[in-house]
């Protein structure tokens, strides 16, 4: 799964990092969030869409966690909206098709976190960032809808993740992992005219990214500051193992 991430830099100096997209949406106000070192789901963040009456790409503001437009409402009767979506039924899930075929979406980051159950009991999980070993920003792949309050005639937008099964890195400490988008396929990812995008939906290659271990402060998110960042010395005998061939993951 992908629950937590990093952004390193301003929301201005985010957006320049994306210039390629314009700055619309009412992202402004966001602009108090960033750095952020820890976020989590439920909150606001700057994604990069493709809207029909608009000739190029444009940020625009979604929370976390996914509310399709035909709930009854956007805590999903109780329930905490998914924060994820599966690349291998993101097309065909009552939950996330009409999203994925008319409403794609690019999440700029600079990292994010996951964690290794080291016993393999839940008890004991080590923490990890992960980045691009050029310590680039990058996408990830997300979906997005919009609810409408019929009350108030309010309008919230919210998105998902988009996660596939891990590559050779990232499966030494876990099965899944967010969908990264190369740089020349962004346009195909949001354009929703075009073919089905489908096959961008893949493991991005372990040999242009790093992870190290960090510190367990990361898993409460008030701890939203540079040093969660930093990296820590684990024991030999608790250092991950790559995975054996042909392991199911």
């Amino acid at each position: 799964m992908c629950g937590r991430v990093f952004v390193r830099t301003t929301l201005d100096e985010l957006i320049r990092n994306f210039a390629w997209a314009q700055a619309a949406g009412g992202i402004e106000g966001l602009a108090n969030d960033y750095p952020r070192w820890n976020g989590a789901p439920g909150k606001y963040y700057p994604l990069i869409i493709q809207e029909p009456d608009r000739a190029g790409p444009v940020f625009m503001r979604a929370s976390w966690g996914f509310t399709p437009s035909w709930a009854n409402g956007p805590n999903l009767g109780g329930r905490r909206p998914p924060i994820n979506a599966r690349a291998e039924t993101v097309a065909t899930s009552g939950m996330f098709k009409h999203a994925y075929r008319r409403r794609r979406a690019l999440m700029p980051i600079d990292g994010f976190f996951e964690w290794w159950d080291v016993q393999g009991t839940g008890k004991n999980k080590q923490p990890y960032a992960v980045a691009m070993k050029t310590d680039e920003p990058f996408c990830i792949a997300a979906i997005w809808e919009e609810w409408k309050n019929r009350q108030t005639d309010g309008v919230i937008r919210t998105f998902a993740v988009v996660t596939c099964e891990a590559n050779e890195l990232m499966a030494t400490i876990h099965p899944r992992m967010p969908v990264i988008i190369a740089p020349e396929d962004y346009r195909r990812w949001l354009a929703f005219e075009q073919d089905d995008p489908h096959d961008l939906l893949k493991q991005f290659p372990s040999e242009k990214m790093k992870m190290w271990p960090i510190g367990r402060g990361v898993g409460n998110t008030r701890n939203n500051t540079p040093d969660v960042l930093d990296p820590i010395e684990v024991a030999r005998s608790d250092e991950p193992e790559p995975p054996e061939p042909g392991t199911l993951l």
